[in-house]
């Protein structure tokens, strides 16, 4: 937990719920995936506790008057402590007991576990053997057994299905989280941000404990299963995405660790219904829509206008952006997450804020699409200006040769990188009431400056001579010539002075 004081501590889930709003300023997971995961465990919590509201007209009360979490803390003290067990022989938290019997036999060490590390299921990104016994800390394995039940991503687990539970066993499902970009609206204390997200609803469905203790139906592993109907987002914050079973061992400093894991298939869920993904930013119309996914070529800031448009176009009684669109003038955080993979393989974290404050939805809708068009038209440029220099410094290229000669001179990368920032800055500028179109012009001066630079800095690997000199004039010009066209947008080409205005107009006359 990180507290408002900024310290990082660790507490109980009572701890938790009855400090939510004291001192409790966010969860801190060591990835962004991580205190997803333990949001959404949180959140079942809620759900399970009928800490929510049950209708939509009490929502925004419970907001604005900080309505505690007593019911959370109630029906925590109110269950039997064996329910919250890690390591309890038949009924372990988060876990598939069936599995028990195969531990001696086919368990590995601990390093499947962890998502950012499982890879293939063979091998650490480091080359690592997943066999290694380097254990984990209790605490270290129940976040990671979370992340897996919401992130584990699709392939083969590392466990025989022909000598355990069946072949099924072996087949891992992408997790509900591993394929979409999750949004959550940050408040200004760890209550304040459940709230904000916790739906309105009387249907709060099942909290998963356990595999083998639940009155919902489980699969099982002797045959393909069909997706199960969820009966509500306790439910569904608290799928058991992975059967994963741990076994403890003792830590040097005589605390309780994990040394052996078994990971293999989990719950498989039927397509879920609008009323359970009301965070879904979705992009297309119509027939084409679908959620917004993580994209290795892609940072989240250029998809911003996506989660902007999700706010503008609100159109669901219930969904969190319609909801948010209620609070008064309070501005909020939109925290959105996001796993990029190759196949089964883990990449990278993908995680951004953007400011949000009710009556600016379309101010910030216009100023994001508009500041991503500007980018775009930026890096087109840098490519068009790269091709002059390539032009002149291979006089007789080979045509396969011609993409590494040309990423010489190819500025994108560093455009890319550095526009995060005014990015970010033209979004604050809106949400503090400044004008969309000032702050466009501002932005977009600062990027057709920044594109010059970053250009130049390419260009000083060219030799200085003859050809060098003028493979790098036409570079420039060729790039003050795209930012300058009449197709250019405006905000891009530089400010006329008092006198050019008047030299120009008085031309034009």
């Amino acid at each position: 937990m990180v507290t408002t004081g900024g310290r990082t501590e660790s507490r109980t889930l009572l701890q938790v719920f009855r400090t939510a709003d004291e001192d409790l300023k966010t969860l801190a997971g060591s990835t962004p995936g991580e205190t997803v995961a333990l949001f959404e465990f949180l959140m079942a919590i809620c759900y399970a506790s009928k800490s929510n509201p049950p209708v939509p007209e009490r929502w925004l009360d419970a907001v604005e008057n900080r309505q505690p979490f007593d019911l959370a803390v109630k029906w925590l003290e109110d269950q039997p402590g064996s329910s919250w067990d890690l390591f309890h022989p038949t009924e372990p938290l988060g876990q598939n007991s069936l599995l028990a019997p195969f531990m001696d036999a086919h368990a590995v060490g601990p390093a499947q576990l962890v998502i950012e590390h499982v890879g293939d299921y063979n091998q650490f990104f480091d080359h690592h053997h997943l066999a290694h016994t380097s254990p984990l800390t209790a605490e270290r394995a129940f976040r990671a057994m979370l992340t897996q039940h919401a992130y584990g991503l699709s392939g083969r687990a590392r466990i025989s299905g022909k000598a355990t539970l069946g072949d099924t066993i072996t087949n891992l499902a992408t997790g509900r989280l591993g394929a979409r970009i999750r949004v959550i609206a940050l408040g200004e204390t760890l209550g304040d941000t459940l709230r904000l997200n916790l739906a309105p609803t009387t249907r709060r469905g099942t909290f998963n404990h356990t595999w083998t203790v639940s009155g919902l139906p489980r699969r099982g592993f002797q045959a393909k299963p069909d997706g199960r109907p969820v009966d509500g987002p306790a439910d569904l914050h608290s799928v058991l995405g992975r059967s994963i079973l741990l076994s403890p061992c003792t830590l040097a400093n005589g605390e309780t660790g994990v040394d052996r894991v078994l990971v293999g298939a989990g719950e498989l869920l039927a397509p879920l219904p609008d009323s359970l993904v009301l965070d879904a930013v979705y992009t297309g119309t119509g027939t084409t829509a679908k959620p917004l996914a993580p994209s290795p070529a892609r940072a989240l800031w250029r998809e911003a206008h996506a989660l902007y448009a999700a706010v503008a176009d609100r159109n669901k009684r219930l969904d969190l952006y319609h909801r948010l669109a209620t609070l008064a003038d309070r501005p909020v955080s939109l925290w959105a997450v996001g796993l990029i993979a190759n196949k089964t393989a883990p990449l990278s974290w993908l995680s951004d804020s953007f400011p949000y404050r009710p009556g600016r939805e379309e101010d910030l809708r216009h100023a994001a699409h508009t500041g991503s068009q500007l980018a775009e038209y930026v890096a087109a440029s840098l490519v068009k200006a790269a091709e002059a220099a390539w032009r002149i410094a291979y006089p007789n290229p080979k045509p396969a040769d011609k993409k590494l000669q040309t990423a010489r001179f190819d500025a994108r990368p560093d455009h890319w990188a550095a526009t995060e920032q005014p990015f970010h800055i033209l979004l604050d500028k809106v949400v503090a009431g400044a004008c969309v179109a000032e702050s466009l012009q501002d932005y977009g001066a600062t990027l057709a400056q920044s594109a010059t630079v970053f250009l130049e800095r390419r260009l000083d690997s060219l030799p200085a001579n003859a050809r060098g000199f003028q493979a790098r004039a036409d570079a420039l010009r060729t790039l003050t010539s795209e930012l300058g066209e009449a197709k250019a947008p405006d905000q891009l080409k530089p400010k006329e002075s008092g006198r050019e205005h008047h030299d120009r107009h008085q031309h034009q006359r």
